[in-house]
């Protein structure tokens, strides 16, 4: 049990600590190439705070010690799991921080086509993987041509994120640094240090996550939870906590467009390429209730904030109800769906 709290306390402060160092950077460097802030946020951070989850499934389904079965059943919810944790428990969490700091009826104010633009292609890239997955085994050829509109689909995302950056720039939505780098006080103040602070931010949150995860991983072993529920509630968890703590740093100081960014972007990096990946080497089968619940809510999730968006009420009190969305999934869970 000490071992249990020890791994999972420890991790957390390794997590905070991390994600703070490679937020800095991440700020430094965006400023200095002059992009904007959904650049940075949409694409950077979302990117590589996603490396945890990204390499989880895929390591579980290449290289699983485990049996066969076990070793797709953790990649398959390791990558439901993902969006499904972003849009229920991420942007909950970052409401809930804001409501506390800001004010519950405060207005959250993320640069508006940027926002859109994520949402549109998580909803667009999701649903084609759903698709995917509710289809017979038959049609394994029609699975592959999503996979590819997938790839592309979050390629050209890429290209509109970028070159929508120049203008946004020049209407003030340009990346501003909080703070100096952090390792400019011992190191200089060089690109060569600021990508080093940046890589090093990254591997402690990687890192953290490997002993978040090893210390669920002993708990569900106390709990006997199936393999598919450990990898969709609990491994989502740690190697989600990156955005959850990036964004919820940025959304206290009121830095809006990064810290939802972050999240919706990582959304869409994990609703099109980390999917297309595995329905190219995992038998895509979304019809278990679990797998259908988790991305229904995923789904729901966002949908809730493109409806509020639409209706100009992005506040605190109305996206915290997103976490009333997980805990419903695992209320639903324990019941046995």
């Amino acid at each position: 049990m000490f071992e249990i709290l020890f791994d999972l306390l420890g991790a957390l402060v390794l997590v905070f600590i991390a994600a703070e160092l490679f937020t800095n950077a991440l700020e430094i460097i965006g400023e200095r190439i002059g992009v904007s802030e959904g650049v940075t946020g949409s694409v950077f951070a979302a990117v590589g705070t996603a490396m945890p989850e990204t390499i989880v499934p895929i390591v579980a389904i290449v290289a699983g010690g485990a049996a066969e079965a076990v070793n797709h059943a953790v990649g398959m919810g390791a990558i439901l799991g993902a969006p499904f944790m972003l849009a229920t428990m991420g942007l909950g969490l970052m409401a809930v921080f804001a409501g506390f700091k800001r004010g519950w009826g405060d207005s959250f104010h993320p640069e508006r086509t940027g926002l859109s633009r994520d949402i549109n292609v998580f909803l667009f890239g999701f649903g084609l993987a759903v698709i995917a997955g509710i289809l017979p085994a038959s049609m394994a050829n029609v699975k592959m041509v999503i996979a590819f509109v997938l790839f592309i689909t979050y390629f050209m995302y890429l290209l509109m994120t970028i070159r929508a950056s120049k203008g946004l720039v020049e209407d003030g939505h340009g990346t501003e640094a909080d703070n100096a780098l952090y390792f400019s006080r011992l190191l200089g103040n060089s690109i060569v240090i600021v990508v080093l602070q940046l890589l090093v931010g990254l591997a402690m949150l990687v890192w953290g996550a490997m002993i978040f995860v090893h210390g669920v991983e002993l708990a569900s072993g106390l709990l006997h939870v199936s393999p598919l529920l450990v990898s969709m509630l609990i491994v989502p968890i740690a190697t989600e906590l990156p955005e959850k703590v990036n964004s919820i740093l940025w959304i206290r100081k009121r830095r809006d467009t990064l810290a939802f960014g972050n999240i919706t972007g990582a959304m869409v990096f994990q609703g099109t390429v980390i999917p297309a990946i595995g329905i190219l080497i995992l038998p895509w089968n979304l019809t278990e209730a679990g797998a259908a619940w988790s991305v229904g809510f995923a789904l729901l999730g966002c949908f809730w904030l493109w409806v509020l968006k639409l209706l100009n009420l992005l506040k605190p009190a109305y996206i915290s109800v997103n976490i009333l969305l997980y805990f419903l999934f695992v209320a639903l869970a324990v019941e046995g769906f």
